[in-house]
């Protein structure tokens, strides 16, 4: 099943538990799955890998949102959408831990044969696409700068 199809599942579920708040994170989920199936270019197809990366996007939005509205003094509004950055989560892999990260981004150098800081380009090349959706780019680049450093 394809996460396209299990949010649409989820949202018939969400319905019958009369769960408004998931019910709402899912129906936006949905509208930018349907937008980007229905993009030029897409063949009306969604692969996963494309999925996931809407998903991150939006969990990064909803985050960003909120601390917006806990700033403006709107800790209601800020509340909601962390409940739906909640439901967002509940739909990406577990994230990596920093020791998980930097184990990865240790056997990618090797396999890289990276020795210097000048070879960070080619390593987060490898480790971009390896870790993509379970560790975040920044702390990819973290860690690849220290270890070649």
């Amino acid at each position: 099943m394809t996460l396209f199809e299990q949010v649409s599942k989820d949202i018939i579920a969400a319905m019958k538990a009369k769960d408004k708040v998931r019910l709402e994170a899912l129906r936006n989920i949905k509208k930018v799955f349907i937008e980007a199936k229905t993009a030029p270019g897409a063949n009306d197809t969604l692969a996963d890998a494309d999925a996931m990366k809407i998903l991150q996007k939006l969990a990064k939005q909803g985050d960003d949102s909120a601390a917006l509205y806990a700033s403006q003094g709107r800790q209601d509004l800020a509340d909601a959408e962390l409940a739906q950055v909640e439901v967002i989560k509940s739909y990406l892999p577990q994230p990596m831990t920093a020791e998980e990260i930097e184990a990865a981004v240790r056997g990618i150098i090797a396999e890289t044969g990276a020795q210097t800081i000048k070879d960070m380009g080619r390593v987060m090349g490898v480790a971009s696409k390896q870790l993509a959706g379970r560790a975040d780019g920044k702390a990819i680049s973290e860690a690849v700068r220290r270890l070649l450093a």
